[in-house]
């Protein structure tokens, strides 16, 4: 969006002074929320991160990209190398066929890392900066009192009051759920994800790539890192969503059997690295969320997955969390008012993040198994469909936010 700058330097300086000593909630300690407070906190707010599960979960989770355009907020914090020695860096994806028939590749450098490892670097830098985290405190509701303040509820019975509160708390976010009690709930994408951490001699180094098939009846990546782990991953095609806990039901071997069948008819080493799987396999299907009509009310803000998530297929969740935080730090920095900075903050990512939703909706739609018909058309022009993809993530990469460059607002 093109915008008019009419805002000096010292009138950007007088809006900083005027949000300083401000106290922000944010609720959740994911990816979105470390990274918000430290913004905050350069620019005078003293935020409060709220976290409902009771104690960190380090080993939770699976692995993640972080490209270029998340990694560079990491740099603009100061803490990129803290952050990132506990990743590995992948030099370009490249795609094939269940055949081993190489479809395509895409160039571009990320950071492969595990989203505990992630998490657990951001919090402890946050806390190192002296940022209060607080454990054990589930969001029940939302209240704004008025112009100046918002108040969170918690499952506790205890609740917290600031100037202004934002939810970090992903895509099932009770931040959502309470400022907009009609907003359109997360909806399954028709695709299970599961995946693990495992070591197998037999599989060669990756030499920094991670390859990425289609196959018959799923699809599947792997990259064998420095360390001699390898990170894998699996998505495959079921109609209706899981009732709640029914995938955790499945034990691990029985889980195991069915990707090994899923996958029988794929080249090697893909059934090689499932067998060789000691360890759990996760597994969870893959939502997103569609547009919501704000993402802001008041004083009180969504950004990350609470407000636009995203399936995992472009692997840009993480990184647009990241981006969020910065430019929504900045808009309060430089535009006057709080719900003004939080409209202007909408109006400047809306664009963006939506069409990167779309975009990972597509890159699910070919990865969909079909029949040999279907599947042998799928492989003739996927080429050129990846072709076209490499130029959008190279857009998608390329984006950066300049901290010291002010929010241009049209008064």
């Amino acid at each position: 969006m093109n915008r008019q700058n009419n805002r000096s330097a010292k009138q950007t300086a007088s809006n900083q002074s005027e949000v300083s000593d401000q106290k922000a909630l944010l609720i959740g300690c994911g990816v979105a929320g470390p990274v918000l407070a430290m913004f905050l906190q350069r620019i005078g707010v003293k935020p409060v991160i709220f976290e409902g599960k009771p104690e960190p979960r380090d080993d939770a989770g699976f692995f993640l990209n972080l490209a270029a355009n998340g990694t560079d907020v990491l740099e603009t914090l100061g803490i990129e190398e803290q952050v990132l020695e506990h990743g590995h860096r992948s030099e370009k994806l490249v795609f094939q066929n269940h055949v081993n028939k190489r479809l395509g590749e895409n160039q571009q450098e990320t950071v492969l890392i595990k989203r505990g490892h992630l998490t657990k670097a951001l919090r402890e830098e946050a806390l190192e900066r002296g940022i209060t985290i607080e454990f054990g405190k589930r969001l029940t509701d939302v209240e704004i009192p008025h112009e100046d303040m918002a108040i969170a509820y918690f499952d506790d019975g205890t609740e917290a009051h600031g100037n202004f509160l934002v939810g970090c708390d992903g895509i099932h976010s009770q931040t959502r759920k309470s400022l907009f009690p009609g907003a359109p709930e997360p909806e399954y994408t028709g695709i299970i994800d599961s995946g693990a951490f495992t070591r197998n001699e037999s599989v060669p180094p990756s030499d920094g790539i991670m390859r990425m098939t289609f196959g018959v009846n799923g699809f599947f990546g792997y990259q064998k890192v420095p360390t001699g782990e390898i990170y894998w991953f699996e998505n495959h095609e079921r109609s209706q969503a899981p009732r709640r806990r029914e995938l955790d039901e499945i034990s691990r071997s029985q889980w195991k059997d069915k990707l090994l069948g899923l996958h029988e008819r794929d080249h090697e080493p893909i059934t090689e690295i499932i067998r060789s799987t000691d360890g759990d396999i996760r597994k969870w299907p893959v939502y997103d969320l569609p547009s919501l009509s704000t993402w802001h009310q008041d004083t009180v803000c969504l950004i990350g997955d609470a407000a636009h998530a995203t399936s995992p297929h472009v692997g840009q969740g993480a990184s647009l969390a990241m981006e969020d935080a910065i430019v929504l730090v900045k808009c309060l920095r430089d535009v006057e008012g709080v719900s003004d900075a939080f409209t202007a903050f909408e109006e400047l990512r809306r664009e963006r993040v939506e069409a990167i939703v779309e975009m990972s909706r597509e890159t699910r739609n070919q990865k969909a198994p079909s029949n040999m018909i279907t599947r042998k058309f799928r492989d003739l022009v996927l080429p050129f469909f990846l072709k076209q993809g490499v130029e959008r993530f190279e857009q998608i990469y390329s984006y950066r936010v300049g901290w010291d460059e002010p929010i241009e607002v049209v008064e």
